[in-house]
């Protein structure tokens, strides 16, 4: 092994020694360092390529960082839904449900509509009304409901994961990680109803009153890619571009997640090149590639799952949860904020007086806050 090789299994397994993924084999990282798409360093701030059927990481670009989940976040409440509720139930959406923004269908108070429908609006539109109209419907209220999320959460193992909503918006300790989530569309492509609705491009959905919507799934690859299972975008000014799907590659499950991508039409280019790559993985032409990337981390305040591996050589279970972005200052640094400090804290702000920004809720969408 040469000494660039032995740098960078020294960045992987940290100061005391101990692996940072234990599943990162040190025999096949020559093979790993010279792929092409380790060079070409994969812009979004986490990444994971799964092998579906075996649960086998073929890819992986910071798989442990903790980062916001965005509106991927529906497709755990969809997976405790079907597990819980019959899709011809009908729910009488509440007025909270009505009132959630800002991504939304426009279910009014009172209007009545099928478990089915909702979980089309919350899967294709990414509709946040239509996903505390089922949270409601099922856990009695959404707090409830994000109990069993978390529940479900562990239950299949993503243990590096918390919720605290069913739609994704941003909020105190909501996390997700790339791994966490190819093991959340793993589940979700068990159920046919849940790969049917990822799978449609267009549909309309009605109330009982006769009231219709005509949706469009925000999944703009199922235009371009037959293959394409379906999958769950997500976006929010603090999680960025998030997208996790799975396809069909020579006889084989792929699972592609992707988290934080700077943008759209990147978040696309990246999931092709990485379904790709991990076929070829699959078909020996390539090696799996497992790595960290240090500006992601340090440029994060989340901390790090640890995975261990399984008899099998697969993933794990979480061992620790640690890696936090270093707080020291020097004296003169201290010194100068300490200053700093104090004139700010003589500065009056009347925050009642703060008029709240005026938004067009129907016109965000997908490219606002919550797609």
């Amino acid at each position: 092994m040469t000494k660039k090789h032995q740098r960078a299994v020294k960045s992987l397994t940290g100061p005391a020694g101990s692996k940072i993924l234990g599943l990162l084999l040190a025999a096949a990282l020559s093979l790993v360092l010279a792929s092409p798409l380790f060079a070409q360093e994969v812009k979004s701030k986490a990444a994971v390529v799964m092998e579906a059927e075996t649960g086998r990481l073929l890819y992986a670009k910071n798989p442990d960082l903790r980062l916001m989940p965005a509106s991927t976040t529906k497709l755990m409440t969809a997976l405790v839904v079907v597990e819980r509720a019959k899709l011809s139930d009908v729910v009488t959406v509440s007025r909270r449900a009505s009132l959630a923004a800002p991504t939304k269908i426009g279910l009014n108070e009172g209007d009545k509509v099928t478990i089915e429908t909702l979980l089309y609006a919350a899967l294709m539109k990414s509709a946040n009304d239509a996903a505390v109209a089922l949270a409601e419907a099922v856990g009695g209220s959404e707090e409830e409901f994000v109990k069993l999320m978390n529940r479900k959460a562990v239950a299949i193992g993503a243990n590096d994961t918390r919720f605290i909503n069913a739609h994704g918006l941003p909020g105190k300790g909501q996390y997700i990680t790339a791994y966490d989530l190819t093991r959340i569309m793993r589940e979700t492509i068990k159920y046919p109803v849940l790969k049917e609705i990822i799978n449609t491009r267009m549909t309309e959905v009605s109330t009982e009153t006769g009231k219709t919507v005509f949706i469009t799934n925000t999944n703009k690859l199922l235009w371009s890619d037959s293959e394409l299972m379906g999958g769950k975008t997500g976006f929010t000014r603090q999680a960025r571009h998030c997208f996790v799907c799975a396809g069909e590659r020579d006889k084989e499950t792929i699972i592609v997640s992707l988290l934080g991508a700077p943008s759209r039409d990147l978040l696309w280019k990246e999931s092709e090149e990485l379904m790709t790559f991990g076929s070829k993985v699959i078909g020996k032409t390539e090696e799996p590639v497992i790595y960290l990337a240090r500006a992601d981390i340090q440029s994060s305040r989340a901390s790090h799952a640890v995975y261990t591996t399984d008899e099998n050589g697969g993933p794990g279970k979480v061992v620790k949860s640690k890696y936090k972005k270093s707080s020291k200052l020097s004296a003169h640094k201290k010194k100068g904020q300490n200053k700093k400090f104090a004139k700010k804290k003589s500065r009056k702000i009347n925050i009642a007086k703060k008029k709240p920004r005026n938004r067009n809720i129907a016109k965000n969408g997908e490219n606002g806050f919550a797609g």
